[in-house]
């Protein structure tokens, strides 16, 4: 997104307009709002001057006739027209055609998406008159995005609760994606695994799933079919997309197997556990009976056992390395009958675990290698589907 207008009308959760502004703009997007008179009763506009670096306009006429004309003006090379919040006034006369204000006027002259983020009393948004405002908004071709349960302003409980700022950027985020992968099942491992050596130790790495996730987000954004198997991390799932929780990497193989059928894509992000112990204690170990040994055995390897079966199928593999990682990635797809492989080395600044940036090199089957600067893993992620809607 290059331009944001955001149209904020007059309720309570315009104070929540303020943070989305502000995500916009840490985005790189440029951002002009456009607030209702009520709108002003509850943030100053110098709120989303100071945000935006930019004038919130307010009124639909100026004594400046060297202006252009407003309306048209505003929404000039914009990408999208968020109005959050949009009251059940300002929703009924956007799906009338009404035009008494500047925020109205810009909606009736919008040639771009318009994303429309419903934030009211559950008795006005239940009402039916809302209700048909908001589905004829949607024949008009506005992406609605339905308000969260919970507490109200009014101090009732129910639906009509703005979203969160970072959910709302994410909705419209998706909501522009284009859609190469519409309908493709997709299968996305991320995170670590633990293996147990008793109740309450386990044997773990350091991946936080960052990486799988922001993929699973990014399929899903640009219309696939998710699903997202999981090892323990404090991520929250993206929207639409299907998760497994897993724990340990005998669970793993079993998910991915359970989800291989009718599956196109396959991404093997996670940070699987190559070793467990041999034998785990049902009781907790004391200090004074624990050994000074610790006997391991082998888990299977699932990429090699999916390499063996993929068939039509396209198999994506990460790999971490600390030498030669160009080499031994192409080795590994090599003989885990891989597409693609994504490799980093854990010793660069910046790249591999626990961190939000990476700089990997993604390497084919013919040996050939991109080397991608650092970056973060979103954007990353976008590359990667880039590079692979080429395969498909």
């Amino acid at each position: 997104m290059k331009k944001v207008v955001l149209g904020v009308s007059g309720g309570i959760a315009a104070y929540k307009a303020a943070e989305l502004a502000r995500l916009f703009v840490r985005s790189g997007a440029a951002v002009q709002v456009v607030m209702t008179p009520a709108a002003a009763e509850f943030v100053a506009p110098l709120t989303f001057q100071t945000l935006t670096e930019r004038p919130a306009y307010i009124e639909m006429y100026t004594e400046r006739s060297s202006e252009k004309i407003r309306h048209i003006d505003l929404l000039s090379e914009a990408d999208v027209l968020v109005i959050a919040p949009a009251t059940a006034n300002t929703i009924g006369k956007m799906a009338c055609g009404f035009a008494d204000n500047l925020l109205t006027t810009l909606y009736l002259a919008a040639d771009c998406p318009v994303v429309v983020i419903p934030s009211m009393n559950v008795n006005m948004f239940k009402h039916p008159a809302v209700r048909e405002n908001i589905d004829r908004l949607r024949r008009h071709g506005c992406m609605v995005m339905d308000p969260d349960e919970g507490e109200l302003a009014c101090g009732v409980y129910g639906s009509g609760r703005m979203p969160e700022p970072e959910d709302i950027y994410l909705f419209t985020r998706a909501a522009l994606r284009p859609k190469d992968y519409e309908g493709l099942k997709a299968i996305v491992t991320a995170g670590p695994t633990r293996e147990p050596l008793d109740p309450v130790r386990f044997i773990s790495n350091p991946s936080t799933g960052l990486m799988g996730y922001s993929l699973a987000r990014a399929l899903s954004e640009r219309g696939a079919l998710v699903t997202l198997i999981s090892g323990p991390t404090h991520l929250k799932p993206p929207a639409g997309v299907k998760t497994v929780a897993v724990n340990t990497a005998e669970e793993m193989h079993q998910a991915v197997l359970d989800h291989f059928e009718g599956c196109r894509l396959i991404f093997k992000a996670a940070a699987v556990s190559d070793f467990r112990p041999l034998d785990e204690k049902e009781q907790k170990v004391k200090k004074k009976d624990a050994a000074f040994t610790l006997d391991l055995a082998a888990n299977r390897d699932i990429l090699m056992e999916l390499g063996k079966q993929k068939g039509s199928r396209l198999l994506i593999g990460f790999a971490a390395e600390t030498e030669d990682e160009v080499e031994n990635a192409h080795d590994k797809l090599m003989r885990k009958n891989l597409d693609l492989i994504i490799v980093n080395n854990l010793k660069e600044p910046g790249a591999g675990f626990a961190v939000s940036t990476n700089k990997v090199s993604i390497i084919d089957r013919n040996g050939e290698v991109e080397k991608l600067p650092l970056m973060e893993k979103e954007q990353l992620a976008d590359h990667i589907l880039d590079r692979v809607s080429g395969l498909l």
